[in-house]
């Protein structure tokens, strides 16, 4: 009898030494994405480079996936758990039958610039002349949307929208004079060399801050329904980097120069100052912003119906938040 005790307690003892194969600690594999690597996106990658996923046991895998479509589509199919996606990507997909749910947003707004050639000094110099994006439907067709409207002329109408690609071939088609402009990332423009421009409108320009779905954690409904603690330790782990990166910015600016592979000292300032400042605290979903998205994404499929309910479940992020989390961070 003692020796079979004996044994029991040895094995209890191995079991939770990890000697049988299953560490105490063990963290749970994850695969994620970030759709950009401009500091918009910065709370992807600080929550990988300073091991805020790991400390809330998630063996993550970040994967770069450029644009909303293609992120969507890849949450869809399940290539990545959770994604970053922006609202206009999620509605319409949820709009063809999509079942998909935005669980947190970070951003809230479109932090975007039109970047136009030198020559352009008004809005009516840029009237019938065109504006390149990466696809249509993605964040940049969205914002060069919303800065059209914001210098009183119509989108397509007054001012073509051509889809030309990423931030290189848009680059390209700006120096050749194939496009007048380009919406952007708030600094990016710092970047570049002999390319004469200037900042026609930005929406920090704009009186009321244009509500948008943008930089937001993206899962399927089906993955939230049984991963639910999964999920909310992803977004434990993007809000912490958040507040990282809101409250260390010489850090901040560090990790965003090593995924960005840019040290230009304007670039990271600017880049820093607009981001920063406009990352919510608490990632609760922009209901007045989705309900735009999901009106324009039905405008496109007559007879289709969706609802904020639909594609919103930020009851994950008001858990947290209720816990104190948040609060604690800041302090």
């Amino acid at each position: 009898m003692k020796y079979s005790n004996f044994v029991r307690v040895t094995a209890v003892l191995l079991w939770s030494m990890g000697v049988l194969g299953l560490p105490v600690n063990a963290q749970e594999r994850i695969k994620l994405d970030y759709s950009s690597v401009d500091t918009s996106n910065a709370s992807w990658y600080v929550a990988q480079e300073a091991g805020f996923f790991k400390k809330h046991g998630l063996d993550s895998q970040l994967i770069f996936i450029p644009s909303t479509t293609t992120a969507v589509a890849s949450i869809i199919a399940g290539d990545v758990s959770v994604g970053n996606a922006a609202g206009s990507g999620v509605a319409s997909a949820a709009v063809g039958g999509a079942n998909l749910v935005m669980v947190a947003c970070f951003l809230n707004t479109l932090p975007y610039e039109l970047v136009v050639q030198e020559s352009i000094k008004t809005a009516e110099d840029l009237r019938g002349k065109s504006v390149g994006i990466s696809r249509v439907g993605s964040a940049s067709d969205v914002a060069a949307r919303v800065l059209i409207k914001g210098l009183g002329l119509e989108p397509v109408k007054d001012v073509p929208i051509l889809q030309v690609g990423g931030a290189p071939e848009r680059a390209g088609a700006f120096r050749s004079g194939r496009i007048a402009g380009f919406p952007s990332p708030p600094g990016v423009i710092q970047l570049a060399q002999g390319m004469p421009h200037r900042i026609l409108i930005t929406t920090a320009d704009f009186q009321k801050r244009f509500e948008f779905p943008y930089i937001c954690a993206t899962t399927t409904k089906p993955y939230l329904s049984t991963h639910r603690d999964t999920v909310k330790r992803t977004l434990m782990g993007l809000i912490e980097a958040t507040a990282f990166f809101k409250t260390h910015k010489e850090e901040g600016k560090k990790i965003v120069a090593k995924y960005s592979h840019q040290s230009n000292p304007a670039y990271l300032e600017s880049s820093y100052a607009i981001v920063a400042k406009l990352y919510d605290r608490v990632p609760l979903v922009t209901r007045e912003g989705t309900e735009v998205q999901i009106k324009e994404a039905l405008a496109r499929k007559p007879g289709a119906t969706l609802r904020v309910d639909d594609i919103v479940d930020d009851s994950l992020v008001r858990e947290i938040d209720k816990s104190g989390f948040i609060d604690k961070l800041y302090k």
